[in-house]
This record gives C-alpha cells, sequence and structure tokens, in this order.
C-alpha cells in the first residue's frame, strides 16, 4: 500500500535543497530524482524539481510530462525574465519542474555568472523541498550545484564502472570545497599533490592524511578545514539491486570513504531491481504512480523517511 509516511506534517518554513547526482551515466539518478519528488508531494510536501542535467534534460519523461515548452536556457537567454515562469505543472499535486536545457549545447557549460544566478533564484522559490537532478560527471557545474544543497545524494549501480566513477565524484566535491575554504592558499601544493594521486596509491597521499598533514603544519586552518569538511555528508542509494552482495556494496564504500576521504557517508538503502522500471519508462508514466504495487514503492518510502529523519 501507497502511504508514503501518510502521518508526516508539512515542515512550514524549512525549504531544504537536495541534489541527486552520480559519476556516471544511465544509473538512475533521473528515476531517483522523479520518484523521491513524487514521494515527498504525497506526503503533503510542496515541492520543485529541477532537471540540471544540462546537456541531456530528461526528468520530465519520468514524471510522465512532454518537453516543457519553457526551460532553462529560456531564463539564461532572457527570452523568459520572470524565473518562476519556467515552472511546470505536473500531474501530481504539490509537485511542479523546471527543465533543463533541450536547445542550447552552451548551457552544457553555463557561465559561473548564470551558475550563480540560477542558484539564487531557486533558493527563493516557494516550495518545502527543491530537487536538484545533476548530470553525470564531474563537470564544475555539476559539482557546483551539488556543493550548494542542504543534502546530497549519489545514485550508484553494483557495477565496478559505476562504483569507480562514484569515488571520483566524491573526491571532486571533496577538493572543490576544500578550494573554496578561505585561508586554504599557502597549503595549495599539498592540496594539488593529495589531489593528483589515485586511490590505490597508498595512504601516504589520501585525502584523510592531507587534512591531519594541514593540521600539523598550520593548526588554525587546519580546524577550519575539518569543521568544513565535517559538514559534507553525502549519501549513498545502491540502484538496481538484486543480492545481498549488490546490498553490501554500499556498506563497502562507506567504509572506504571513512577511511580514505575521512567523511560520513550515510546509506539511506536502496532500489530493488524492478521490470516495472523500463516499462513505466516506456509508457512515460511516473513508476510509483503507474506501479503502486511494485516493491519499489517501499524502497523510495523507506529512503526518502530515512532522508527526511537524518
Amino acid at each position: 500500500m501507497m502511504n508514503f509516511g501518510k502521518d508526516a506534517e508539512p515542515q512550514q518554513n524549512l525549504k531544504k535543497i537536495w541534489a541527486i547526482g552520480g559519476g556516471k551515466g544511465g544509473v538512475g539518478k533521473s528515476l531517483v530524482s522523479a520518484n523521491v519528488a513524487i514521494c515527498l508531494s504525497l506526503m503533503g510536501h510542496k515541492v520543485v524539481a529541477v532537471d540540471l542535467d544540462l546537456g541531456g534534460a530528461n526528468l520530465h519523461t519520468c514524471l510522465g510530462l512532454p518537453i516543457p515548452q519553457v526551460t532553462l536556457s529560456d531564463y539564461v537567454s532572457k527570452k523568459i525574465t520572470n524565473f518562476e515562469d519556467l515552472l511546470v505543472s505536473t500531474p501530481i499535486h504539490n509537485l511542479k519542474i523546471i527543465s533543463g536545457a533541450q536547445d542550447e549545447l552552451g548551457m552544457a557549460n553555463l557561465k559561473h555568472m548564470h551558475k550563480n544566478q540560477i542558484i539564487r533564484k531557486l533558493h527563493e522559490l516557494d516550495a518545502d523541498y527543491i530537487l536538484f537532478d545533476l548530470g553525470a560527471g564531474t563537470a564544475f557545474n555539476t559539482i557546483d550545484f551539488f556543493i550548494t544543497a542542504d543534502k546530497g545524494i549519489l545514485v550508484v549501480l553494483p557495477e565496478p564502472t559505476s562504483i569507480e566513477n562514484t569515488y571520483r565524484f566524491i573526491k571532486s566535491v571533496f577538493y572543490r570545497r576544500l578550494k573554496m575554504i578561505e585561508g586554504v592558499a599557502e597549503i595549495e601544493p599539498l592540496i594539488t599533490e593529495s589531489m593528483n594521486a589515485k586511490l590505490s596509491s597508498g595512504a601516504q597521499t589520501s585525502p584523510a592524511d592531507l587534512m591531519k598533514k594541514i593540521s600539523e603544519l598550520n593548526p588554525e586552518v587546519g580546524l577550519k578545514i575539518r569543521q568544513e569538511m565535517a559538514l559534507m555528508r553525502p549519501n549513498l542509494i545502491i540502484n538496481q539491486v538484486r543480492s545481498q552482495a549488490d546490498i553490501d556494496i554500499g556498506y563497502s564504500i562507506q567504509s572506504i570513504c571513512r577511511k580514505y576521504f575521512g567523511i560520513e557517508m550515510s546509506f539511506p538503502g536502496y532500489l530493488d531491481y524492478d521490470q516495472s522500471v523500463w516499462q513505466s519508462v516506456r509508457k512515460r508514466k511516473p513508476l510509483l504512480i503507474e506501479y503502486p504495487n511494485s516493491k519499489l514503492v517501499n524502497n523510495f518510502d523507506r529512503i526518502v523517511t530515512k532522508l527526511i529523519e537524518s
């Protein structure tokens, strides 16, 4: 039965921004974004889902919508001046969408000024939750949108390439955040050395050891960095799980992130492999609405509840 925490009360004046990303395309980021948005809206929250995959927006398809007539590229090109005019209603009560670019390839390389403007306007939207559906990879735009969110969520498939790219994504976020902290200029060479090291190259060049070395050289800067990096607590969702071994990958990634990066990662849950996923995409219907008896309903309910509680 689809209840999605029916006893939950919408939070007032506590806008939350969640970013859903990953290091590899095709892992299910848009699927997760769409259905987490549906879960939150069914709980009574006002939700805006934003497609920030600026090179290949497809969130609207997962929500059962045709290609929106207005997109972020219309705002950047000033065809639309009122940001709220980008909001498109969906068949789900409380849920609206802002579509990513459909026509301008240049949007994939968004200028810094435009990126900051979009981030500011997104924070001003009237919503309880704003969800960012990010593009794949480690481009600065993607990383910066991930960093600006209150909660970062990483979607991973239980396969080697997806796992490797997830570590690469976390590493990119780690160093992007590190370089944004004031007072790190003097330890820039150490950062560069650690950033260029490979995961398998040994503990002496790991980000965790970098933090320790910085604290020894400059305790004041080290304390500031530790405080800032403690805020980096990504959440992990394993998609298309078929076995306990697939689930255990989540715990392994948690352990490696703690040891190698010195950060704590949450693992709110996983999504079982279910053929209803591709069937819903083919029908262009929202998964949780079209298949209310799918086991993914309970998966998403559990994940969203844990994300809210955390």
